[in-house]
């Protein structure tokens, strides 16, 4: 399927949590783009403010506060919560895991509040934790492997439980590495950074070899509007990603190839890049293929072409 035959998101009023950040900011352009009034609510710990789409009403907010979204939601919105401590936190992920799931629970209180149509919940393929691959949706036992993960998971099952009682249908998406302009904090932009910074010399986490499936920001925004506009049970599961995979080294090349540079590269070692992280993963996508829906670019592809993007942003 291609960009030009993608659905378009619903319409009416919209709410994203989460919407000055990367993904979030990219989702609100799109709702814009197809009609939705959307409010963008977000506290710019992580988000910025310029990345805030114009025509959206925005209203920065710590969801962690339980009277956040007093008056906030539309009647009959749309609520896509996208706002999450996003990084694995092996300092303090007890603390991490409390106010991830007290962050969603005031969005679901809201959200019943004003009788929302849809809650729109965007996981992680780190809910699986180290599962046969391809995984399925369907893949048990779940036995995610950081407090990150494991929030995502009761995430997941307090608005199953919620939609169940009629509260409102929910559409997850557990994601892959979804990349392109604005993301921070990942492996593209942290090698992009540190070879800037010295060409000669690339030091990479782990040893290279861990190896996940890497999806264009666009091709996720199709994905998900097109099972939001063809599934419709009480709660729909679907994983985003590719069939593809990149591996760290291969990122790497790719990058020092966009820059023109060729440096010596130095690994930290282990087989995981920190504590927590998943070495390798790729989802099955069979599910959302069989309602019409593949990626119109491959793993390598929506690297290079992110990396292309990151490198013309600063």
């Amino acid at each position: 399927m291609t960009a030009s035959e993608a659905e378009a998101f619903p319409g009416g009023d919209a709410l994203v949590t989460g919407g000055a950040g990367f993904l979030g900011s990219h989702l609100a352009e799109r709702l814009l783009e197809d009609g939705a009034d959307v409010t963008v609510v977000d506290d710019l710990r992580s988000g910025r403010r310029e990345w805030v789409p114009g025509g959206a009403t925005f209203v920065e907010a710590d969801l962690g506060e339980p009277d956040a979204l007093e008056d906030v939601v539309p009647d009959g919105a749309d609520v896509y919560h996208l706002a999450a401590d996003k990084y694995v936190d092996n300092d303090r992920p007890l603390e991490q895991y409390a106010a991830n799931t007290e962050l969603t629970r005031h969005v679901v209180e809201a959200a019943e509040a004003a009788d929302a149509e849809r809650v729109v919940f965007t996981s992680s393929s780190t809910v699986y934790g180290e599962a046969p691959r391809p995984t399925p949706e369907d893949y048990a036992p779940i036995e995610p492997i950081s407090a990150y993960a494991a929030a995502k998971v009761a995430d997941e099952a307090l608005l199953s439980a919620r939609a169940h009682a009629g509260a409102f249908d929910v559409y997850t998406f557990r994601f892959a590495n979804v990349v392109g302009p604005r993301l921070r904090g990942a492996v593209i932009p942290d090698f992009i950074e540190k070879l800037r910074d010295d060409p000669s010399e690339l030091t990479i986490l782990g040893d290279g070899r861990q190896e996940k499936s890497y999806l264009t920001v666009g091709d996720c925004l199709d994905g998900m509007a097109h099972a939001i506009d063809r599934a419709d049970r009480p709660v729909n599961t679907f994983n985003l990603g590719t069939r593809t995979t990149t591996s760290v080294d291969r990122i790497a090349t790719i990058v020092a190839e966009e820059m023109g540079v060729d440096p010596e590269r130095s690994y930290t070692g282990g087989e995981r890049g920190w504590p927590g992280d998943v070495p390798r993963m790729r989802l099955s996508i069979e599910k959302l293929w069989a309602l019409g829906w593949e990626p119109t670019e491959s793993s390598d592809e929506a690297v290079r072409w992110a990396t292309r993007e990151l490198l013309e942003e600063v």
